[in-house]
């Protein structure tokens, strides 16, 4: 058996799952406005342990949620991953924030777009199949009217900051899903046990976080 923790820290939800071979076994979560990543994030891992009756000597793996997003939660989040891999000489697996979130989405068909607010009309976006796959990678991008025009098959738009995307995007075929606000730990278990599979691991000393973007510090 092959426990993982998974850790999602990118957004405003700070949220960490126990996963065994790929399914979630715990998963423990709150989304506040004032990021409470710092005091919540080490009570979450301590709790879901306990609840399953597990230590930390039992993990063969850390999943991080490597952006991109916040900046101070994505920095918690890592140094959290990277703090507990070192000790417990385990290795660090890195899953692509983006992904999390699309993996909220059921859909049949169409195409899902995650985004992830970037202050102002920027987002943080990609495009995925309805089988999850990506088939436009991450970028950083100011919303127009003309964002998406050319795409005729139906859009799934999940994240953050769908109430300011819905004036600009207003197609017939854009379709948004109010419900999906946050990535979640949850969806990382099967991504990071994939991974973990295929010794596909990150270099503890040397990951950084998947900022996208150069830190911007603005006054309140």
């Amino acid at each position: 058996m092959n426990y993982i923790l998974n850790i999602e820290t990118a957004t405003k939800n700070c949220s960490i799952s126990l996963a065994k071979d790929g399914q979630t076994v715990f998963c423990k979560e709150i989304a506040e406005q004032g990021y409470s990543h710092a005091e919540k994030l080490h009570v979450f891992i301590e709790d879901i342990l306990k609840e399953a009756g597990k230590s930390v000597r039992d993990l063969k793996a850390i999943a991080i949620s490597k952006g991109p997003g916040s900046y101070t939660g994505l920095r918690i989040g890592v140094s959290a991953a990277k703090g507990l891999c070192y000790a417990l000489q385990i290795p660090l697996i890195s899953v692509d924030t983006l992904q999390v979130l699309a993996q909220k989405v059921t859909r049949n068909d169409g195409l899902i777009i995650p985004m992830i607010d970037a202050r102002r009309m920027e987002v943080y976006s990609a495009v995925f199949d309805a089988n999850h796959q990506k088939i436009m990678e991450v970028q950083a991008e100011v919303l127009t009217e003309n964002s998406y025009a050319d795409i005729t098959e139906t859009v799934y738009f999940v994240g953050d900051c769908q109430e300011k995307c819905q004036s600009v995007l207003t197609k017939d075929n854009f379709v948004f899903l109010p419900e999906i606000i946050f990535p979640s730990a949850n969806e990382m278990s099967p991504i990071s046990f994939e991974k973990f599979t295929k010794n596909d691991f990150e270099d503890v000393a040397y990951f950084e976080p998947f900022y996208l973007k150069d830190f911007m510090l603005t006054k309140k």
